[in-house]
This record gives C-alpha cells, structure tokens and sequence, in this order.
C-alpha cells in the first residue's frame, strides 16, 4: 500500500514572508507542489484564485467565482479536488497549501483531515506540519495593536472585521512550526511574546532560509492536540521568557462572574493592549462553560458547552508587555468583577428567574440550561 504523500500547511499576514517561504521550500528539495490560494477582487464580486507551481514554475492559474460566504467552505470546496488530483499525478512527493493570507487553519485542516481517513476522498495525503511565518518586528505591534485587517488590505471578505492580532494569535497558536523573520535581539519584546502565546510543543525556526522541509514532512501534526492548542477551556499561562517584561498571568476562581458587574465593567477585563483567553461561568446559566477571546482590541465571548459533569470554574489568561501595575489592575478587576464570597453563600437560587443580561452576547439559554 502507498504511504500517503505528506501535506505541508503554511499560514501568515504577510504576502511577503508567504512567497518567501513558498520560494524556500521550492528550492529546498525535489518533487515540491505548492497549492497557493488568493482571494481576487472583480467587477462581479469576489473570487478565489488557485495558483499551482513547482520548481519549474507555474502549473495553473485559475480565477473561480467566491460563492461561498464562508471562506474555509470556498477553500476547502476547491482544495479538495485540487489536492486529490496533485496526491494522484505521481509528479510530486510533497504538497504544501498555502492558505490565503490571514486566514486560520484549524477551520480548514479540520475539515481535510476527516476526508483524510481511510477511505477518504484524501486518504493520499496526511499533514505533516502546519507552518506559521510571522515578521518578528512587527509582532508587538499586530497581536496588542487595534489595526483592523480591513484595514491593511488583508480582509478576506468584505464583512470581515478582525483585526489583525485575532488572525495573528490563531494562526500562531495552531502552529507545529513557527518561523520567525527578524533577530531576537532586534526585537526581544516581539521575540518574547512569541514565545508566550505560541503552542508550548511547537517548534521555533528563526528565519525562512532554516525552514527544513525534509523535516517538516516528517512530521505529522497532531489534529486533537491542535484543536486543544486553541480551546479556550484548556488555557493557561506560558512560562516564556520575561526578561524583556513580557508577562503572562492566569487569574482563577471557583466563583462565577457577576453578570451586571461584568457587563458594567467589561472594559477592565477586556480592553487594553493584551492577549487573553480563557473560561467563565455566570450564576444566571451555572451549567453552561462560557469562552472568552481577546486580541487585537477585540474581545469575544460566546456560550461553548455544558461542563459536562465537571466542576464549573473561572479562568482567564492574560498576556502583556510593561510594569506589573497591569498586572495589579487586572487582579482587581477580576476579583471585583467575580460573585464575592458573601453572595455566594446566598445561594444560586436567588439567580433563577432573573433576567439575563448577559443574553445579547451569548445567545438565550436552551432548556438543558
């Protein structure tokens, strides 16, 4: 039986770092195939772009309409064909896909990995790593500024709103290999952050032209312990490097958040150049796990799941760059937005049939809740 051809996944928001890495791994060994995906701008909308090369230079190029609102749908819908096909030409022993830039790869990776088992319409190819390339000068800047991607030109739609570090931590969160452009002593805060916030079992590889694609293809990425690489609930603080006052904190309690007090005082918790994720509970849904997001200026909450039988907890994860009066804001924010001790020996009970003001940003209740 055939062993499947490895598939390499290379994700940035940089144009320039993406054809730099792409050039690389042409170069750096025979029987590269390189699936490289754009979103075009038309007189009729928007359209996906699919651009194959290898050493030799271009294989196709090809314009096809954006008829999906959902760009991993898009991608994956032309992907998979087009993967097929290149597993099955027998010109190639590695494939790389070059994901549009700025888009995430978990969404995309999840959905080519299920066609990936036996019997699937990808069983050919299994991946082996998934690359993020970043410019560490500009780290600081992109994951704790408030730059819009629309606002660099690298939105993917025209309803996309992220901003620039909400791409920039998911896609280095989800990364086997990250590949910085820069010199850690030219940017120690950006090299420090880097480590804080990139997957702990991940490796570093400092500069495209130490890319090793022989190694890279070894591999073969771990698709649950990517998915919990970004699982708010699984959270917690880096032990990176600190002595450039890069710091990483992780706040925690078996008390629930305080519904009006965090809807009130949001902007304590949330706001501020930071990086923060993790989980909550409030007494209005006590069985319900709520996720928090925060990067770039923006913050995300949602309700993920049940607690499935465990313990409901608090926990929030921050990153961030400067003195420790950060730090000590943070803490007391957290433990005046959290329910007090007092309240909590009142019971729950007193919560039932209250109004929910927390429905607008996590949806209304289901019965089971």
């Amino acid at each position: 039986m055939t062993a499947p051809l490895p598939l390499v996944v290379l994700t940035t928001i940089d144009p320039v770092l993406r054809d730099t890495a792409v050039a690389g791994m042409l170069t750096d060994a025979p029987g590269v195939v390189v699936l490289r995906h754009d979103i075009t701008d038309g007189p009729g909308g928007g359209g996906l772009r699919r651009l194959v090369l290898d050493a030799h230079g271009v294989v196709e190029d090809q314009h096809l309409p954006l008829e999906h609102a959902c760009l991993s749908c898009a991608v994956r819908e032309d992907a998979v064909p087009a993967l097929r096909r290149l597993a099955d030409d027998g010109r190639w022993g590695v494939v790389v896909l070059t994901l549009p830039v700025s888009a995430e790869s978990l969404p995309v990776t999840r959905q080519l990995g299920s066609m990936m088992r036996r019997g699937g319409e990808l069983s050919a190819l299994r991946v082996a790593s998934i690359v993020n390339a970043l410019d560490l000068g500009a780290v600081e800047h992109d994951i704790l500024g408030d730059d819009l991607l629309a606002e660099r030109g690298l939105a993917l739609t025209a309803d996309d709103r992220r901003s620039v570090g909400e791409a920039l931590v998911a896609q280095l969160g989800h990364a086997d290999v990250v590949v910085v452009s820069g010199e850690a002593t030219d940017h120690p805060i950006d090299s420090d952050l880097v480590d804080h916030l990139r997957a702990p079992d991940g490796v570093r590889v400092e500069g495209t032209h130490l890319l090793d694609l022989s190694r890279l293809v070894q591999g073969r990425h771990d698709s649950a312990a990517g998915e919990q690489r970004l699982d708010p609930l699984r959270a917690r603080a880096a032990h990176g490097p600190t002595d450039n006052g890069v710091w990483s904190i992780e706040l925690r309690s078996s008390r629930p958040l305080h519904p009006e007090r965090l809807v009130d005082q949001v902007e304590r918790l949330g706001s501020g150049r930071l990086r923060s994720r993790g989980v909550f509970w409030v007494p209005t849904r006590p069985h319900s796990a709520c996720i928090w997001d925060g990067a770039g200026g923006q913050l995300a909450v949602g309700q993920a799941d049940s607690w499935a039988g465990c313990e409901p907890f608090t926990r929030l994860v921050y990153t961030g760059t400067g003195g420790g009066a950060e730090i000590v804001r943070l803490r007391q924010a957290f433990e005046d937005i959290l329910v007090s001790e007092a309240e909590m020996t009142e019971g729950l009970v007193r919560w039932l049939g209250r109004e929910d003001v927390l429905s607008p940003w996590l949806g209304e209740q289901s019965e089971a809740c």
